[in-house]
This record gives structure tokens, C-alpha cells and sequence, in this order.
């Protein structure tokens, strides 16, 4: 039987930082024998991450694993027996922390991923600690996340009535999204008997995010069903397209029953015309909705919301806290005009599920009924405490101020002969390339983003734009300042010159 004993005060002890007593528990639970040795190596983990916050402009943005440490960490057997927290910290420290992807970091600019904040930090904490299951039940936890939802709603300027329900991410509310439409084109009886032999068919641009074309595959409906409208130069959904599309599967007897718009397209951070989508959509009886994965939040900005008109006339729009709204991950929304579709799509009552009129079971509708999770967590602590203490308004500056980086760049761009912008930009997104003549382009700027990356000096990404691979940045962290284009910059410009005096 394993020693029981409680184990000394940090306070007490003489060992070095990264030392701590044996983290033994009781003897039929997993609670601490001393909570207040507990509490004490809680404190050394909680300053160092304040520490780690702090101090990230002084690490690289992204380093390699390297293969021993990668060998370490995933080498080890199932321990069976009790172990050391201090022992596992230090574990945590050495095998994981410095390996990250590095977005907290002002200049990861490849991909959308928000710089979470330290208030969302100290929110997922506090969650955790309470353990709530969000699935359903009558508990504060569930009137936070409503709170929320109806923030949400009324950000994008739904009706008061709307519902939503926090999930993981923008594809799982694409996916609700194609399965509440699939519901209001054929009624709640989908759910019993499929989709049978109606044919429905649904579209979006070329240009959106393939999580819509998953969303239709895991719906039953199958990505053939998806059709992929062209865009025009601005990189927004051609509309004469899709209106000869619509007719041609008319006219071949199928069953046209969404369109899905995007606000901010994965490639160029462009927004499609919402306006004349929602106007297209109501004529044809067409389901739309918004894949607003980033986008979304620049409603909260004066300068950017304009961008974003026909947005609050959607029936369904998705989008992520964890992107714009810099919410720790995960934490992506859908909202839904019509409650009750939405209700339908989902809600189901098992009698271990019995809903009351008082007592804990009391409270529906439940979140369970907007989605398909039962077990969820609460998620929504983080985005509530983020929005409470930073104010919308503050976020909205975030947003606005990525955006003139993106500008920003732009213009760099513009006047270095060595460079050339390849997409024009809409929101925070910007493409372009280092000038090569007589190389392989795109290979030559692929080597360059990899460059920067391994030398941990910035992390962009790379897309294709007419069928050709170029840089992509998008300016999605709070803590991206303008000194950080410059730097960005001047590293391709640097890593370029340098590659072709090699050749």
C-alpha cells in the first residue's frame, strides 16, 4: 500500500525550484492529503504561467520538438502506480511548454488563431475546478452560457428570441447549421427516416472553408450535394453563378435548400455580398447561413462592421470566441434565428433525460436540445469573464487595429520592388509573394515561410491564389504591434535575398 503520509509546506522545504513533495492523496478519494501543499504548488504553477504570458515576445514563436524529447514524451508506458506532481510539472515544463504552437506569440501569423487572454487563463481554471456538465439541468453554469448566446444574438443583431448553444468550433456549428436546414426543408421526420430520395443540394463559393463540405458528408448528404459557386476578382461569391446554378438543378429536379455565405474566406479574408445572399435566399426559400469562423466579430468594430451588412438578416450564422475574440480555445457559437427549428433538429427527451417542473432537472430547454453533445464543459465561463472584463468595445479595437496592420503590410508590400501582393484585402488577411524570375514561385516562397518558421523569427502560412503557393499573414493576436510587420519584412526580404545568392 502507498505511503500515506502527508507531504511538507513548500515553505518548510530547502529543495530547489524544481523540486515538490510526493503529491500523495487520500486513501479512497483523489483529493490532496495536505490541501495546503496543494494550494502551494497550485500558486507556483499559476506565477509561472503569468510569467510565460508575460514574457513571450522574448521566445521564439515556434521551435521543433526534438527527437529525444519527442521520444520521452511519447515513449512512456501507462504509469499503474502513484506519481510526483512536482516531478510531473517539471515534465509539463521540459517536454511540452517549449513546443508549442506558438500562437500566443505576436507574430504567429499563418493561420486564424486567436492570441487567447490571461482573463480567459484564470476563467478555464475556475471552470475546471467546478466540474459543471453543461449538457442540461437547472444550475447557474447554464444560465451563463444562455447569457452568452444572447450576447451573441444580439452582436449580430439577432432577435431576442434567437438560440445558439457554444461548441467546439466553427465546423461542428457548420455542421448544426446544414442539419437545422436539412430540418426546415423536410420537417423533424429526417431524424426517423433520413433524407430518403429527396435530393437537396446546397452552395457556397469555392473559396469557403471545407469544413461546409464536411458538414454536408457527416450530415448524410454528401459532399456531391455541395456546389462550389466561382468567385469574381474581389474573391466573393459570384452571384450570377449561383443563380444559374439554382436553376440548372431545378431544372433537373432537385432540391435546392442552402446557401452558406462567408464572412472572411480562409485563403484572402474575404466577405462575401451577405446582403444579396440574404435577398437571394429569401426569393429561392433557401436556408442561409454565414460561416463566420473570424469574421463575425468584426461586427464589434465601427470601421469593420459595414463589411459585414446582410449578416443580421441570416438564419444561422457560426463563428469562434477563440479566434477574434482572443477566448482561450475552445469555445466556437452557433446562433439561430428560428428556436424552434432548431429545437427540432436536436431535442429529444429519454427518460433518464425527464425534464421536471422544479428541482435540478428543471430549467429546458437544455443546451443538449440546440446540439449533439449531452457531456459538455463550461466553456462558456471563459468567454463570459473575457467579454465582462474587456467590454466589447475593447475588443472591437482589437479587431480594428488588426486590420490596419493588415494595411499596414499591404503597403510595405507595395513598395518593395521585391514583393507583390497578390489578393486584394478586405479585412486582416494578406497574400503575396518574394519575386523570384526564372525559379519555381511558389516552391521559392514556400522555402522562405519555412525559413521564418524554423528560425522561430515569425510564423506566416502559405495558400494558393490562382493555382500559385504565396505567403499568407493574417493579423489575428492582440498582441501583434505594428514594430512586428517591419520585422516580419524585413526577415523575407532577407530570407529571399539570401536563398537566391545561393542559386
Amino acid at each position: 500500500m502507498a505511503d500515506l503520509s502527508v507531504f511538507l509546506p513548500l515553505a518548510a522545504m530547502t529543495l530547489p525550484q524544481s523540486e515538490s513533495p510526493i503529491f500523495h492523496t487520500d486513501a479512497d478519494s483523489l483529493d490532496p492529503a495536505d490541501w495546503e501543499s496543494f494550494r502551494a504548488m497550485g500558486h507556483r504553477m499559476l506565477d509561472d504561467m503569468v510569467d510565460f504570458m508575460a514574457s513571450v515576445r522574448e521566445r521564439p514563436v515556434w521551435q521543433k520538438m526534438p527527437d529525444a524529447e519527442r521520444a520521452e514524451l511519447t515513449g512512456e508506458a501507462m504509469p499503474r502506480g502513484p506519481g510526483d506532481l512536482g516531478a510531473t510539472y517539471e515534465d509539463f515544463q521540459r517536454l511540452v511548454q517549449p513546443y508549442i504552437t506558438g500562437n500566443i506569440h505576436p507574430r504567429f501569423l499563418g493561420w486564424v488563431h486567436g492570441g487567447g487572454n490571461p482573463v480567459g487563463v484564470l476563467g478555464e481554471l475556475l471552470a475546471a475546478s467546478m466540474n459543471a456538465n453543461l449538457g442540461g439541468r437547472d444550475h447557474a453554469p447554464i444560465e451563463v452560457e444562455r447569457q452568452v448566446i444572447r450576447w451573441a444574438a444580439e452582436m449580430l443583431g439577432f432577435p431576442k428570441g434567437a438560440s445558439g448553444v457554444l461548441v467546439t468550433g466553427t465546423s461542428l456549428a457548420n455542421l448544426i447549421a446544414v442539419l437545422v436546414a436539412r430540418t426546415r426543408a423536410v420537417g423533424s421526420e429526417v431524424r426517423r427516416d433520413g433524407v430518403g430520395g429527396r435530393q437537396l443540394v446546397a452552395y457556397t463559393s469555392t473559396e469557403a472553408h471545407n469544413c461546409v463540405s464536411r458538414a454536408m458528408d457527416m450530415a448524410g448528404l454528401g459532399t456531391a450535394a455541395l456546389r462550389l459557386i466561382p468567385c469574381t476578382e474581389l474573391h466573393r461569391m459570384d452571384m450570377a453563378k449561383l443563380a444559374e446554378a439554382v436553376q440548372r438543378d431545378l431544372a433537373a429536379g432537385l432540391r435546392p435548400f442552402m446557401v452558406v455565405g462567408s464572412a472572411g474566406t480562409v485563403d484572402t479574408g474575404a466577405v462575401d455580398d451577405l446582403a444579396a445572399l440574404s435577398a437571394f435566399s429569401k426569393q429561392h426559400g433557401l436556408w442561409f447561413h454565414v460561416d463566420a469562423a473570424f469574421g463575425a466579430m468584426a461586427m464589434l468594430s465601427p470601421t469593420q462592421r459595414p463589411l459585414l451588412a446582410g449578416i443580421s438578416d441570416a438564419d444561422s450564422v457560426a463563428f469562434d470566441f477563440h479566434k477574434w475574440a482572443q477566448v482561450p480555445y475552445d469555445a466556437g457559437c452557433i446562433v439561430v434565428r428560428d428556436a424552434d427549428i432548431h429545437a427540432a433538429s436536436f431535442a429529444t427527451q429519454p427518460t433518464y433525460l425527464r425534464r421536471e417542473a422544479r428541482g435540478l432537472a428543471a430549467g429546458h430547454p437544455w443546451p443538449t436540445d440546440f446540439g449533439p453533445d449531452l457531456s459538455r464543459g463550461f466553456r462558456a465561463l471563459k468567454v463570459w469573464m473575457t467579454l465582462k472584463t474587456y467590454g466589447a468595445d475593447k475588443l472591437g479595437q482589437v479587431i480594428a487595429a488588426n486590420c490596419a496592420l493588415a494595411a499596414q503590410l499591404q503597403r510595405r508590400v507595395e513598395l518593395e520592388p521585391e514583393l507583390e501582393c497578390v489578393a486584394p484585402v478586405a479585412l486582416n488577411v494578406v497574400c503575396f509573394r518574394f519575386l523570384a524570375p526564372g525559379h519555381d514561385q511558389g516552391q521559392f516562397n514556400a522555402e522562405i515561410v519555412a525559413d521564418l518558421q524554423v528560425d522561430g523569427i515569425a510564423v506566416p502560412s502559405t495558400t494558393l491564389i490562382r493555382g500559385e503557393l504565396v505567403i499568407r499573414v493574417a493579423f489575428v493576436n492582440h498582441r501583434t504591434r505594428p514594430e512586428d510587420v517591419d520585422i516580419l519584412v524585413d526577415a523575407i526580404l532577407k530570407a529571399g535575398r539570401a536563398r537566391l545568392a545561393k542559386i
